[in-house]
């Protein structure tokens, strides 16, 4: 039996982690802007998505971009509202807050998931260590 990469489950927790950290700052970025009626363009924030793709070198996983969710805003009516058309609504972001939350969660098991995976590694290779003395 031959051990190409020793490291592998190293490398791959670990791209999990960088994954699941920006998949967190882009949810953060969703909710933080979830009222932000004008993104510095005449129209709300469009919410943001993490695609990723398989890492061929480490055998784990790496962003590939982030894409612009195109769906409809959400017309809520606010007469009094400085953005508000002629029919007293204003669009708002295309965030939904419970999507959001339930993104954020799945995103935190996921990255803890990869910190067990790190752990059990430390313990294996110090077992190892401690075995070999």
């Amino acid at each position: 039996m031959k051990v190409e990469n020793g490291f592998g489950p190293v490398d791959i927790a670990i791209s999990g982690l960088q994954a699941q950290g920006k998949q967190i700052e882009i949810i953060s970025s969703n909710v933080a802007n979830s009222r932000t009626t004008n993104a510095g363009n005449g129209e709300p924030y469009r919410r943001l998505e993490a695609a990723f793709i398989a890492d061929d070198d480490m055998g784990g996983v790496k962003l590939d971009k982030i894409l612009t969710d195109t769906s409809e805003f959400l017309k809520v009516l606010d007469p009094r509202h400085p953005l508000a058309d002629e029919n007293g609504y204003v669009s708002m972001p295309n965030v939904s807050l419970p999507h959001e939350m339930i993104n954020l969660s799945i995103a935190t098991r996921v990255y803890q998931a990869n910190t067990a995976v790190l752990k059990r590694y430390q313990q294996m290779v110090e077992t190892t260590l401690e075995l070999l003395r």
